[in-house]
């Protein structure tokens, strides 16, 4: 290559009239399969973006404690359904780095309600790896840390406070950890159940495949809703929230499977006729290993595009029932524990900002549905 003084590259080998520039240059027909994969998803910025996004959340999930100025079920009595504060740098025109005006709290005598007033004469800077309420880091190290907090004499309320004097935002970290990891321990009982029963009735058929495929039409034929709260309602009320979480997860999962079935079996009725299926059986491949080496490695796209699409579901399954109060409970947090504390419409419309759980919700599930439609297009990287 030559570089020419206007900044431009011209290639120095001789033309060649006969070449075609759709013509495939030998280190794309020799790349892995994975590098094609990531080629493809690259170009899809919306799923790429998205799976940016949903990788930050999942890291974020351990150091909620850390992240968060206050513990889940911390309360300041008094200041019950406390607006938001807003994070100030300057104060009368000056910089002052990030400060809160601490709020005063003031009967309204013709609403009969507190109205809460900043003092903007009295700036409180925020304090910075400092000490708070006790947590566990990663569930397992127990520390009082926390990344910022509220100064002496103020709170810290970004996205104000509940019914109880609790801190919303820090509610929300909190609750990411169960309403996220919910979604992974289901879709896993979902795809254990779901390719085991699903290779078996595609792979081996006869009274096997006959008999697999009637539990998966009964099962899909329960109306799916009445179903989640029957099993919920069956929890002992008496059990602690993680087990009630682990319950919920396992129910999720028990009753997605069936979908995922359906469709591995279709996919094994086709492939176990391949030619390279016959050769490993006479060469005296177990089924198993059948199953394990060769046919469910031709579905692996199918499978990952759908992990990422049932995991949504699987969110807003759990938010579902804890919001109608048969998931989870408190002192257990989560997004639909939150969403329970805001079914009165009325409140919502005096404390909008009791509803503001809704939003993590809509915007976890429209990632995984960007992210799964990215890794759709990008698993098969020779369809175009």
């Amino acid at each position: 290559m030559t570089r020419l003084t206007d900044g431009r590259y011209v290639d120095d080998a001789p033309y060649d009239p006969q070449a075609s520039i759709q013509h495939l240059e030998r280190r794309d027909l020799d790349a892995p399969n994975w590098l094609l994969i990531w080629r493809k998803f690259r170009q899809h910025k919306l799923g790429l973006f998205s799976g940016i996004f949903l990788l930050i959340c999942y890291l974020m999930l351990p150091f909620a404690g850390f992240i968060a100025p206050y513990t889940p079920n911390e309360r300041q009595s008094e200041h019950l359904y406390a607006p938001p504060q807003g994070v100030k740098f300057f104060h009368e025109g000056e910089f002052q780095g990030p400060f809160v005006y601490p709020i005063l709290a003031e009967a309204d005598l013709e609403t009969f309600q507190w109205k809460f007033v900043p003092d903007e004469s009295r700036p409180l800077p925020l304090e910075f790896f400092c000490t708070g309420g006790t947590y566990r880091l990663a569930g397992l190290i127990e520390t009082d840390r926390h990344l910022f907090c509220a100064p002496e004499g103020a709170t810290l309320f970004l996205w104000g406070s509940d019914r109880l004097g609790r801190d919303v935002f820090s509610r929300i970290l909190y609750g990411a950890q169960l309403s996220l990891t919910v979604g992974l321990i289901g879709i896993s009982v979902s795809f254990l159940l779901g390719i085991s029963f699903g290779s078996i009735a595609g792979y081996f058929g006869g009274r096997i495949d006959w008999m697999i495929n009637r539990v998966i039409e009964i099962l899909r034929s329960l109306p799916e809703l009445p179903l989640w709260l029957a099993l919920s309602a069956a929890v002992p009320s008496n059990w602690g929230p993680v087990s009630v979480f682990f319950i919920i997860s396992v129910i999720l999962g028990i009753l997605d499977w069936p979908g995922l079935a359906r469709a591995v079996r279709a996919k094994f009725l086709s492939l176990r006729e391949e030619e390279y299926v016959r050769a490993a059986e006479m060469m005296g491949a177990s089924s198993g290993r059948v199953i394990r080496k060769h046919l469910l490695p031709n579905f692996m796209s199918h499978l990952i595009a759908s992990a990422t699409l049932s995991i949504p579901a699987m969110i807003l399954g759990e938010t579902a029932l804890s919001f109608l109060g048969l998931g989870l409970r408190a002192p257990a947090v989560s997004w639909g524990v939150m969403l329970n504390d805001a079914q009165n419409l009325a409140s919502i419309e005096i404390y909008p900002w009791t509803a503001i759980p809704m939003l993590p919700i809509i915007v976890i599930v429209l990632a995984f549905n960007f992210l799964g439609d990215g890794l759709r297009d990008s698993l098969d990287p020779y369809e175009s």
